[in-house]
């Protein structure tokens, strides 16, 4: 389309949701489209009888209100090439396909994303109805809420779609099991979102992220005695997650990594759906979903005593793999470019196009970090442009020794280079664009930093000298960076969430 046409473009939304309305004010730019709103169905039909059809319709189905799509065949008749977007809540058992049957070209079920339906008003009024963007709003994409997405855009992740949806309807234990950084707690949100406990809280805890003492009060809580040293005064309470998720779903994030006595605390409710806080003698009836996921190999950690044997069965009798990106290629290229979008809007920049060069290169990249990886990689690439793709090494970093095993490249070289390079134009920058560049220069130091160790086997003395500094400095970084043996790939600075997996404003670690 041409800049005249453009300016031409006309959105008729029906709606009664504020929210929505100003939502797409904002999506609007100034001369790109013009926002008009009708109070109901009967009104927009009488402006496109009139002759002043809008470009695209909005029509926003109120909760429980799917008579109002009897309006869609009248707007068929009337203008036939009108189309029309309809946006439905999930409660609304069929409206969805019932719209589809009707003549809605799409359907937004909620909760959905800003992202999403922003990419659907730009597929109609964009450069081009095939534009990337309109990838965002495919059927295989679901929105989880808080910034988080499901792609099941690949057969191996509608598989585990699937599995997912029936689990959900079991009021069952699961096991997620995955790559560090494959997309575990997205599935995990997958399930709440598709069960009975889908209108209460989901909770996560780390075992990882927290010794034992700290981990037992987090997950069971604490009875405090009182102040006054009588033993008739009422103490104070902390509540666990176990409490705190009442009717909720609890995700129990690397479970191998929880000391083996609260794994038997664990089990015991597992099997009782009851237990004694610390510090009290009364039983605690507790009524949460559990699922617990690992990136480990679960069966050598029974081998080591890591995980107790009772436990596992427990848990492993519904068990769901979450395969690793590289098995999930059809789905780098939406994941590259929401990514994109959304960085690019947290930092307030405008997105930049991947070239050619970069889509292939990422699609012959076999992602050894996963979404983690590839979060990263789309920030830097946001900064360098395919520079990002010689200093992130992805023509040089999967090698193979002679046991045929993967390791990470190490580029010392490179990464000082990027940094003097950034930081020598810094001064010239804006602010939001001086962040993104201080985040990737912590994220190129980490990566210098794990690559080393990694490579001296986590020799921290041997690496130091590798990198050429201090013992003691050494020291202070991997603490800086909260770095850890066990993490086999860096993640990225500051933590980001995509889907499939996780976006930019979560606190969570993507698993």
């Amino acid at each position: 389309m041409n800049e005249n046409t453009i300016e031409t473009l006309r959105l008729l939304v029906v709606s009664r949701d504020p929210a929505v309305l100003r939502l797409l004010w904002s999506f609007a730019e100034p001369g790109s489209w013009q926002l008009e709103t009708a109070a109901n169905g009967w009104e927009a039909m009488e402006r496109v009888q009139s002759g002043a059809a809008p470009e695209l319709l909005l029509l926003d189905l109120a909760r429980g209100d799917a008579d109002c799509l009897q309006l869609l065949p009248w707007l068929r008749r009337l203008c036939p090439d009108l189309p029309v977007i309809v946006l439905c809540h999930s409660e609304d058992a069929g409206a969805k396909k019932e719209a589809s049957r009707l003549g809605a070209q799409d359907v937004l079920v909620r909760p959905f994303s800003e992202e999403q339906l922003e990419f659907l008003i730009h597929k109609y009024f964009g450069p081009s109805n095939d534009s990337a963007e309109a990838e965002m709003v495919s059927e295989d994409i679901e929105s989880l809420g808080e910034d988080e997405l499901f792609l099941s855009v690949s057969p191996i992740m509608q598989k585990v779609r699937a599995q997912a949806e029936l689990l959900a309807q079991a009021d069952v234990p699961v096991l997620i099991l995955g790559e560090p950084g494959s997309g575990k707690g997205t599935v995990a949100r997958l399930i709440h979102k598709l069960s009975v406990y889908s209108g209460f809280r989901f909770l996560r805890v780390n075992c990882a992220e927290m010794p034992g003492d700290l981990l037992e009060i987090e997950l069971f809580g604490r009875e405090h005695p009182s102040g006054n040293g009588s033993s008739t005064g009422a103490g104070r309470t902390s509540l666990g997650k176990l409490e705190a998720g009442e009717k909720g779903t609890l995700l129990l994030d690397e479970i191998t990594k929880m000391p083996l006595g609260l794994q038997a605390r664990l089990l015991q409710v597992l099997q009782d759906k009851r237990f004694v806080r610390s510090g009290s003698d009364k039983p605690v009836e507790v009524d949460v979903r559990i699922l617990a996921a690992s990136s480990d190999n679960v069966d050598r950690a029974i081998a080591e005593k890591r995980l107790r044997s009772d436990l596992y069965y427990r848990l492993s009798a519904f068990t769901i793999h979450v395969p690793p990106l590289r098995q999930r290629r059809d789905e780098v290229n939406i994941l590259l470019r929401y990514s994109m979008h959304k960085l690019a809007r947290y930092y307030g920049l405008p997105p930049r196009e991947f070239t050619s060069l970069a889509l292939a290169a990422c699609q012959n990249h076999s992602w050894p970090g996963n979404l983690k990886e590839l979060e990263t990689f789309v920030k830097r690439y946001l900064v360098a442009g395919d520079k990002e793709l010689t200093l992130s090494g992805f023509e040089t970093s999967a090698s193979s020794n002679g046991n045929g095993s993967h390791r990470q490249s190490l580029n010392l070289a490179g990464a000082a280079r990027e940094r003097e390079e950034v930081e020598a134009d810094e001064g010239m920058l804006p602010k939001s664009l001086k962040s993104l560049i201080q985040s990737v220069k912590w994220e190129t130091e980490r990566n210098a930093i794990a690559a080393a160790l990694e490579k001296t086997g986590w020799n921290r003395k041997a690496a130091a000298r590798l990198l050429g500094v201090s013992y003691r400095t050494m020291l202070y970084k991997i603490d800086q960076y909260h770095m850890s043996a066990s993490e086999p790939y860096p993640a990225p600075f500051p933590e980001t969430r995509l889907a499939g997996a996780s976006q930019t404003k979560g606190n969570g670690k993507a698993s």
